[in-house]
């Protein structure tokens, strides 16, 4: 697998460089590339100086910042998020749009993040680069049946709140978002799935005081999930 960034690649370097096969540095002499490279000097970690056309054949769906990794494996190390706090999303397809959510995510201690396979991006290095590392330290799991897995967390106690994009939610503030919580995210244009609302308890949406209708996805995640960190702390 290969990851590529400047915020990926330092985050493998420092939460699992063990995995690393070698680095691949096209990036010109300076701090970036000063501090990639004493990282994986640290840990013993293979540096290769290419050209940056290199990488750019390498990597052709985004900007790759002249860094990137050879990874051996995936770690099945645990984050240290709240076991607790659930995020489940479907079909969010843009890989940046999962990748900033992922961000989110980590920051806001969210304990794991379900995926939906199918209508959903791959848990590409596009999302790893977009999660700005992230993803290195959230645990991410690829499920196949929404619904089964939401009948699965309520059977464990959890409450099952889905984010609503027009009324019919209330505000995060307005609901009890402590112990056991699954908060579920749509995709970018049609949101949830109707069966997938019907396993809800509840709705929760952001009241839009403006001309705009809806914030991308990124960041009614951030107003939500943090609000029910608020809550939990």
């Amino acid at each position: 697998m290969l990851l590529y960034g400047f915020h990926p690649v330092r985050e493998a370097l420092r939460h699992r460089p063990h995995e690393i096969q070698r680095v691949l540095v096209a990036a010109r002499p300076g701090g970036r590339r000063q501090e990639i490279e004493e990282l994986a000097r640290r840990h013993r970690v293979s540096v290769s100086a290419v050209p940056r056309a290199q990488l750019d054949a390498l990597v052709d769906e985004s900007v790759h910042n002249g860094f990137a990794v050879e990874l051996a494996g995936k770690s099945e190390e645990r984050g240290s998020g709240d076991p607790n706090f659930v995020v489940l999303v479907e079909d969010i397809q843009d890989p940046r749009n999962l990748g900033a959510l992922l961000r989110v995510c980590e920051g806001a201690g969210v304990g794991r993040v379900l995926v939906r396979d199918r209508g959903s991006a791959p848990l590409s290095p596009a999302v790893a680069k977009a999660s700005a590392g992230a993803s290195e330290y959230l645990p991410v799991e690829r499920v196949t049946n929404t619904a089964q897995e939401l009948r699965r967390l309520k059977e464990a106690g959890f409450w099952v709140y889905g984010t609503a994009a027009g009324p019919g939610g209330q505000p995060p503030w307005k609901l009890d978002l402590k112990g056991p919580v699954c908060l579920v995210f749509g995709g970018e244009e049609k949101g949830m799935r109707r069966l997938t609302t019907e396993h809800c308890d509840g709705l929760v949406a952001l009241p839009m005081r403006g001309q705009v209708g809806s914030l991308n996805l990124s960041t009614a995640a951030a107003a939500i999930l943090y609000e029910a960190l608020r809550q939990r702390v």
